[in-house]
């Protein structure tokens, strides 16, 4: 299948698995979870920097990443490709931080924007004819920026700078404080708009989105009123480049977010048109992140380049990701650079045999000798011999269409088909992690259930109606204080509440402690447990609220039947605390259900100790339940989707059937095709033989 001729509907289904991988989480340190993120971060490198952009434009460059190992040269080998320095190369690791790409300036256009790489903010030097200052370059003292994009304390598009009247589209970009066909801009001056993209969209309007204080860009393409299109406008003072779809814009100097990351974009004409060469940081750089961004570098390579040195051509890491590219079927090739002449042959052919023992055998291969030009403070360009067969295989690839297409190709089709294996291990991942975020709340589900439980039977057997509650229950038949008696219950029912949630969170711990799931969760910070008693204390007040209520709703409703020989002189507040020790003593209060009864009527006091029954019930449960949710409130957190394995399965389901479908055309396709060529060959032969016969009939004519 020619992965690039595809539907529409396959890069749907690619988009739709896009969206599936990005959802799917591994925050509980499960065995095999720190693999699952790596896999997951990898696919959407491959799926966001590469596949998807690529199907989409199949007539874009062909983008080769140069990468490898501390100090193998990559910079050295880009700047010698090119023909000038373009990367800085020298004795200090890491020397290459920040990616430069290259690519010949009718390109740019392909790479100005998110459409690979779309979480690397750009910044570019814009061509200059002169060889001097750059053509944004600021007047009034105002500066210029580093990448020859002004971008100073008072912002790009300030007095003096050459902008503002009206649309400028050399580069795209409009603003300033000139009034012309484009109007002004902003403030201090923003900046909008890509390369062949911005356009000051009209009277007042600003180019980009409104900016942060003095000075900033604006989205990749310019729109009105204080708004961007595909980018919201740039933050702080100075900042200067050009915003990506939802971010602020680059800082190239002065203020804004120093710690953004970028890919630095130069052009340069001793490049073919079609093909880009990007330097990447080094793949077993001592910083973390140059790591990682080496390997989303060549997740989104068409060709991968991989640079390596006679004394370091054995080590591990490079080895790994020769064997991951061979089992994606990336588009390789491997560099042995800086080769002492005496042992080249040597080795070379070591070189050559671990390749053809790792199954590399066919991936081409270019030597280039140790040479001064090598070593690190140099001038950074090797001669044009050493690189010439380098270059030569590049540019090939590039300008020939059935060659750049079988690059891009087989790469693009090697990353789908290793879907295939790489979601379901994916997917196995998921539903482990699901599996073990239920089992930890089931164990705090469980300790709750039999909080609930022990807070039931303890009310049931009376124990509420103790300590100071039971004094004063005793007290109260000698004209004790009902308030008193509500305080004392209301206090009780808020320890018993308590007491269950400590013992119910212990549980839980416990059992969470004997998980490995839960290493990284920490249920008592998130409970609060200090605040534990203050929380249920608010809770039962509240019931004793509407405990109060209800009982004078029933004590009016009383009265006015005139139910009981002393219902006429009943306060709602006897009634209340006659219900709560109802309620709350067990078999220790039966007389003040009896009470009740003689002060409401048997009738009343039944319907009121039920409905009071009820609203107890409601509150324990509420109670109870808010604490529990706070305790499984760090398992929400990790946001483990429901089916995400599930989903995972569906999407790459859907794939490989749409896969299919396009398999099965393009060979209907391609069976037609060939009758096709077959009839219009055998026509051929057939006006051939005719015309032979014709020019013999003529000979014999003459001849007669």
């Amino acid at each position: 299948m020619a992965t690039l001729d595809v539907r529409p509907r396959l890069i749907d289904a690619l988009s739709v698995l896009r969206d599936r991988v990005d959802a799917a989480r591994f925050p509980l340190p499960l065995r095999g979870a720190a693999r699952a993120r790596r896999n997951r971060a990898e696919l959407l490198a491959q799926l966001d920097d590469y596949v998807i952009p690529r199907l989409r434009s199949p007539q874009a460059p062909l983008l080769a990443v140069i990468g490898g190992s501390t100090g193998a040269g990559k910079s050295t080998l880009v700047n010698s490709l090119v023909g000038r320095r373009v990367s800085e190369a020298g004795v200090l690791r890491p020397t290459t931080r920040t990616p430069v790409l290259v690519c010949h300036p009718d390109d740019l256009h392909w790479f100005a924007g998110p459409r690979v790489l779309p979480q690397l903010a750009r910044v570019w030097v814009p061509e200059q004819d002169d060889g001097g200052e750059s053509e944004y370059a600021a007047g009034d003292g105002l500066g210029r920026s580093e990448y020859g994009v002004h971008g100073g304390s008072g912002g790009a598009g300030g007095h003096g700078v050459r902008m503002g009247q009206g649309p400028r589209t050399a580069h795209g970009f409009d603003g300033g404080h000139g009034p012309g066909p484009g109007q002004e801009a902003c403030g201090g001056g923003e900046l909008g708009g890509a390369y062949g993209y911005g356009y000051d969209h009209g009277h007042g309007h600003e180019v980009g989105g409104r900016a942060g204080g003095g000075g900033a860009v604006g989205g990749v393409y310019g729109a009105g009123d204080g708004e961007a299109y595909d980018g919201a406008g740039g933050a702080g003072g100075g900042a200067s480049g050009v915003g990506l779809k939802g971010h602020a814009g680059l800082c190239a100097a002065g203020g804004g977010d120093p710690g953004m990351l970028t890919v630095r974009i130069e052009t340069d004409r001793a490049l073919p048109s079609g093909l880009a060469l990007l330097d990447a940081p080094d793949i077993d750089s001592l910083v973390a992140r140059n790591r990682e961004l080496a390997a989303e570098l060549i997740c989104a390579a068409d060709v991968w380049v991989l640079v390596t040195t006679a004394a370091r051509y054995a080590d591990a890491v490079p080895w790994h990701l020769l064997r991951t590219a061979k089992e994606y079927d990336v588009t390789l090739v491997t560099v042995l650079d800086r080769v002492p002449h005496q042992i080249a042959t040597d080795i070379s052919g070591r070189y050559a045999e671990l390749l053809q023992r790792a199954g590399l055998g066919h991936v081409p291969r270019f030597t280039i000798p140790e040479l001064p030009e090598s070593a690190g403070g140099g001038s950074g360009l090797l001669p044009a011999t050493a690189v010439a067969a380098l270059r030569d295989w590049l540019e090939r690839h590039a300008q020939d269409p059935v060659a750049r297409t079988a690059a891009a190709d087989r790469t693009a089709a090697g990353v789908i088909a290793s879907l295939r294996s790489r979601l379901p291990a994916l997917a196995g991942a998921a539903a482990a992690q699901h599996a073990a975020a239920l089992r930890l709340a089931g164990r705090v589900e469980e300790a709750y259930e039999r909080a609930a439980e022990r807070v039931r039977q303890e009310v049931a057997a009376g124990e509420v109606l103790s300590g100071d509650a039971r004094a004063h229950w005793r007290d109260h038949g000698l004209d004790g204080r009902s308030d008193e008696l509500l305080d004392a219950l209301t206090h009780g029912l808020t320890s018993l509440l308590t007491c269950a949630v400590q013992e119910a969170d212990e549980r839980a711990a416990e059992a969470w402690r004997r998980d490995p799931a839960a290493a990284e969760v920490s249920l008592s910070a998130a409970a609060g447990a200090a605040g534990a008693g203050g929380r249920l204390g608010v809770i039962v007040r509240r019931w004793r609220r509407c405990l109060e209520e209800l009982a004078e709703e029933e004590t009016r409703e009383a009265r006015a039947g005139q139910a009981g020989e002393r219902v006429g002189s009943v306060e709602p507040e006897e009634s209340a605390a006659l219900l709560a020790t109802a309620l709350l003593g067990g078999r220790r209060a039966r007389t003040a259900g009896e009470n009740l009864a003689d002060l409401l009527g048997a009738q009343t006091a039944l319907r009121l100790c039920d409905r009071g029954a009820r609203l107890l019930a409601t509150y324990l449960e509420r109670a109870l339940d808010g604490e529990r949710e706070r305790r499984l409130a760090p398992l929400d957190q990790l946001t483990v989707p429901l089916d995400q394995q599930a989903e995972l399965i569906a999407a790459l389901s859907v794939l490989q059937r749409e896969k299919q479908t396009g398999a099965e055309s393009q060979t209907g396709t391609e069976r037609q095709t060939g009758t096709e060529r077959q009839a219009g060959t055998e026509k051929r032969k057939r006006m051939r033989s005719e015309e032979e016969r014709e020019m013999a009939m003529e000979k014999e004519e003459v001849s007669g």
